[in-house]
């Protein structure tokens, strides 16, 4: 990392002194550095999300920490503390100000160095699981944000310029993916997953940990890389790669994904958004429900958390997406009812929009999806010559695109839907005419019905999205409309809950 002078520095801070350690800081490297030697998870895990927020909040709100030349003395020159510290200070930058260009290419060159050891060396500590997720996580968001930055060519200056030109491998899509699956290959996660299923393991009760003195490290980041190849396959538009990459996480179950809230968040927003882009609708409300089902009764206790305003984020994309699988698959049925009332207070109105069809329908669609997606990204270099332009959000409006088109097919199918839900029974020749189409044209549409409300799973599997279905037989339509199960016991066990929560309350009431 580099010494950086006063006008250089991130933030503009004139005060800045790369090199000056105040006594707070020295105390907190030397008790963190002793903390990691002695495995002490606990201890770390207090520091990392506490002290280290603490002294940032009372010091350091406007000007990066001091540098990892600055602290090394204080830990015994440790070379790869000296990468974890690095890897805090870079994500700092990014967090509180804005990194400059080179502390960009610097904080790529921390990560390769800080995977290089935990991939060819013996990495010999045990970190708690919210720092390693944070690690991947912040090495896609970084990439992405280079890639954002990168793309931004229209006001760059020739320094820019050229720094681009110098480091034209600097995070590299190709490099970010090597990086991520070297992890999860060389961790040997995908066969302890596997081995857990048989018995053999006890991955997800260990939440990650070794208890035996050995490291938890490689076998988390590789963990919860499959989780940072998710969402960059989603940030490139290949949805199906990127579903691949977790199927050996079973989302069905609580996994280890589960005990981080921003791991459980973003593995949910990113599949759930991968299955709605491949027209798996049904498989996208549940993960959606599911997830803001859990933040609508957990969120107040994440709310002291550096995530919080991330959480509250990613729950109103959520409600999004949701108001638009439902819009295109009307599963009310899979929507928990907290949930659905939720919904209904923040898109109601846009809902019925999005029924009607019209080009007002797909605005909203438009404005819900530009709303509720990840910031898509253009994984190769721009062309740095003349005339410069803006490619930042040529893969957003690409996505976009390729949505509203689906969007428009759907249309066209609504009237066939809305008749197929009135009748049990009707000819083909009656249906047409209702249509206003000739028979054959009405034959082409009820397959094409059938095309747009089935999906391929990941099991190569063909599967159905519709809540009506229906088979031709000689020249009469037969109508199937699922109906769903009462769940009778759900019901009563809401209002027992309920009832309880009422008496707990009701005891903490002090009469006269």
């Amino acid at each position: 990392m580099a010494a950086y002078d006063a006008d250089s520095s991130a933030g503009g801070d004139l005060a800045y002194d790369p090199n000056f350690v105040p006594d707070s800081v020295k105390t907190f490297v030397v008790h963190l550095y002793r903390q990691i030697r002695e495995k002490n998870v606990y201890e770390i895990h207090q520091m990392y999300e506490g002290s280290f927020n603490r002294l940032t909040d009372r010091m350091f709100r406007e000007s990066p920490w001091p540098t990892a030349e600055a602290v090394e003395p204080y830990v015994d020159g440790d070379h790869v503390f000296c990468l974890l510290y690095r890897e805090m200070w870079f994500r700092h930058v990014y967090a509180r100000l804005t990194p400059t260009p080179k502390q960009r290419v610097e904080s790529w060159d921390n990560y390769c160095n800080l995977f290089g050891v935990v991939l060819h060396g013996v990495v010999n500590m045990q970190l708690p699981n919210q720092w390693l997720w944070d690690m991947v996580d912040e090495f896609v968001y970084q990439f992405q944000s280079y890639c954002q930055y990168r793309a931004k060519l229209k006001n760059k200056t020739e320094e820019e310029l050229q720094l681009l030109r110098n480091f034209d491998q600097a995070w590299n899509v190709y490099g970010v993916l090597n990086y991520l699956q070297a992890l999860v290959e060389k961790s040997n996660i995908i066969q302890i997953l596997e081995r857990e299923k048989e018995g053999l393991e006890q991955f997800t009760v260990d939440n990650g940990y070794d208890y035996q003195g050995g490291s938890n490290v490689l076998k988390m980041l590789g963990y919860y890389s499959m989780i940072g190849l998710l969402r960059v396959h989603c940030l490139l538009g290949d949805y199906r790669t990127g579903l691949k990459c977790m199927a050996p996480i079973d989302l069905s179950q609580q996994g280890v994904y589960t005990n981080v809230i921003g791991s459980h968040i973003s593995t949910i927003y990113h599949y759930g958004f991968a299955n709605l882009m491949l027209r798996r609708y049904g498989d996208a409300i549940r993960e959606f429900n599911k997830m803001l089902l859990y933040i609508l009764k957990y969120k107040q206790y994440h709310q002291k958390s550096p995530q919080y305003d991330q959480i509250l984020k990613k729950n109103e994309q959520m409600y999004a997406l949701l108001a638009v699988c439902l819009s295109l698959c009307p599963q009310q049925k899979l929507v928990d009812e907290n949930v659905s009332t939720q919904l209904k207070e923040k898109y109601n109105d846009k809902m019925t929009k999005m029924q009607r069809y019209d080009d007002e329908a797909s605005t909203v669609y438009d404005e819900l999806f530009s709303y509720g997606c990840p910031k898509f990204i253009t994984p190769s270099a721009p062309v740095l010559d003349e005339p410069l332009m803006n490619y930042n959000q040529e893969a957003y409006r690409l996505q976009l695109k390729m949505f509203l088109f689906e969007v428009k097919q759907q249309q066209l199918l609504a009237g066939i839907r809305s008749f197929l839900k009135i009748y049990s029974t009707i000819t083909v020749t009656k249906l047409a005419q209702f249509m206003d189409v000739d028979e054959a044209t009405l034959r082409t549409i009820l397959m094409t019905y059938k095309h747009k409300m089935h999906s391929t799973d990941n099991d190569g599997k063909i599967v159905s999205n519709a809540d009506i279905d229906f088979y031709v037989d000689d020249d009469t339509v037969h109508v199937v409309e699922a109906k769903p199960t009462k769940r009778f016991g759900d019901y009563f066990l809401r209002q027992i809950l309920k009832f309880e929560e009422m008496i707990s309350e009701l005891e903490k009431v002090q009469l006269d």
